[in-house]
């Protein structure tokens, strides 16, 4: 087996280039504790290959596409038992690795790296470190402060418990077969918030509902919490949410539990109800 075919439904873009596989492998840090390193979507092993070679990392992989699988099995076989044949978008970080802190690695999918972010959200006390290839435009909005147009659900949720280093942009003809897009490189290193100072499940819904009406003002897309009107004097209520930078949405998440109607609760919110 010395080939496997890029298959569209999966959105596998395969790295060709192996002196960019060498620096996206390059730019993982491995924060003080962390040996466990999991790639996600190794397709034919090109980032694979370097992660194999440093004897610091404990590498797995965790690949759905099941014609990889048995290429990975050939072509590297001292992976033998740490190849997860699954998607990595349903398995538990905490049943794979546990008691583990971990680093993720990938050429993510561009279909699904926003998911892949809201995982390392839901798993962010164990994810320590993240170097992902994304779509540019999505890495772009990861890093981007407050003020952008770009600036949004995932900018500020990521933001607050993680450094964003936006490392290098790849053009699309180092990848087989070519996507339509540029791509980057993205770093995310854990930063020392283990609890924001606001109840955090009310902290993603306000940033939810901030940025689903983000053309409102916040006194208007914040309605649906039924604070009173008193209660929304203040001059942030004046602004938008791209205007605003985590801390001040941790105030606002306050304010709001402090004013909220109680008949405005809403249902328990999962990551993974939330679109960017």
């Amino acid at each position: 087996m010395n080939t496997v075919r890029p298959k569209k439904h999966l959105g596998q873009h395969f790295l060709a280039d192996p002196n960019i596989a060498r620096n996206i492998v390059g730019a993982l840090q491995l924060p003080d504790g962390v040996q466990q390193v999991l790639e996600i979507g190794p397709g034919m092993g090109v980032l694979t290959k370097y992660l194999l070679e440093n004897p610091a990392y404990q590498t797995s992989v965790v690949e759905i596409d099941t014609e990889s699988v048995a290429y990975l099995k050939v072509h590297y076989p001292a992976l033998a038992d740490r190849i997860y044949a699954t998607d990595f978008l349903k398995q538990s970080l905490a049943t794979m690795f546990p008691d583990q802190p971990l680093a993720i690695i990938g050429n993510f999918p561009y279909n699904i790296s926003s998911q892949i972010f809201f995982a390392v959200l839901n798993n962010r006390q164990q994810v320590r470190e993240v170097v992902g290839m994304i779509q540019k435009e999505v890495a772009q909005r990861l890093a981007e402060p407050p003020g952008s147009k770009t600036y949004g659900i995932l900018s500020v949720l990521l933001q607050a418990y993680y450094k964003i280093d936006y490392l290098f942009t790849v053009p699309p003809h180092v990848f087989v077969p070519p996507p339509k897009v540029e791509s980057a490189v993205v770093r995310l290193t854990r930063n020392t918030t283990e609890q924001l100072d606001c109840d955090e499940k009310l902290f993603f819904r306000v940033v939810k509902q901030a940025f689903q009406t983000r053309r409102k003002t916040l006194r208007n897309a914040l309605k649906p919490f039924g604070m009173p009107a008193e209660a929304t004097t203040d001059a942030i209520f004046d602004k938008r949410a791209e205007q605003l930078g985590v801390a001040e949405f941790v105030g606002l998440t306050q304010r709001v539990a402090q004013h909220q109607a109680g008949g405005a609760s809403l249902p328990d919110l999962d990551l993974s109800d939330i679109s960017e």
